[in-house]
């Protein structure tokens, strides 16, 4: 079961709605990102259409829903819930996930994505991590929004180097062939959720083999961008 906290998980003030996580003074102080491109959520002159980078050479996703760019407080968050297993932390993060996308689909009328993957963890790193950090996220995304998850659906194959520390060439080639598909997607919109999306190699890779598999269309949701 996943436990709600009852204070603010950046102030420790005491939360009128627990199941919120974050109070409504941190919330409207949270860094929001400069313009960004709507597909590749890199910065752009305006997040109302595509960059040039993504006219001439277009991801294979549709769009992108970032919460931030990679800074504080959400840093830290993310990182005590990826490697100091701070599940209780889901909550709050999956929220600011859902307040967004809730914000572009009012302001851009998108349609609701008809299934949720997660990004896979080797099931060795899985292992030792103790959990993949994006599984709780989902749960609650998935509650709130009643999109269906299928944590099963995505699997990583080949555990390769540790992403992080990785140039982007390196990246690329450390992905090639390392995900597998257990599910039929043929005509599907999917939402790919990920935590930290920095030179997108990974989401571009499963994005990659959605669209191969018949996906009728990909958006990536994630807390942040490395602008």
């Amino acid at each position: 079961m996943l436990t709600i906290p009852t204070c603010c998980w950046l102030c420790q003030m005491p939360l009128h709605l627990p199941q919120h996580g974050i109070c409504s003074v941190c919330l409207k102080a949270l860094p929001s990102p400069p313009p960004v491109c709507p597909c590749c959520g890199l910065p752009a002159s305006n997040s109302q259409t595509r960059c040039g980078g993504c006219l001439l050479h277009p991801p294979p996703w549709q769009r992108m829903i970032l919460v931030s760019d990679y800074r504080e407080p959400l840093r830290k968050q993310i990182h005590q819930l990826k490697f100091s297993q701070g599940t209780a932390r889901a909550v709050m993060l999956a929220r600011l996930i859902l307040l967004t996308w809730l914000t572009a689909r009012r302001e851009y009328l998108l349609a609701r994505p008809d299934l949720m993957l997660t990004v896979p963890l080797h099931h060795k790193r899985a292992l030792k991590r103790g959990y993949n950090q994006l599984a709780p996220l989902a749960k609650w995304l998935s509650h709130w929004t009643t999109i269906p998850w299928q944590p099963a659906a995505l699997i990583r194959r080949r555990a390769g180097k540790v992403q992080h520390q990785l140039v982007a060439s390196a990246r690329r080639r450390n992905l090639r062939g390392a995900f597998s598909l257990e599910i039929d997607v043929r005509g599907r919109h999917i939402v790919l959720l990920d935590d930290v999306v920095t030179t997108g190699s990974t989401v571009t890779e499963l994005s990659r083999l959605l669209m191969r598999s018949g996906a009728a269309r990909v958006d990536i949701w994630c807390l942040c961008r490395t602008l």
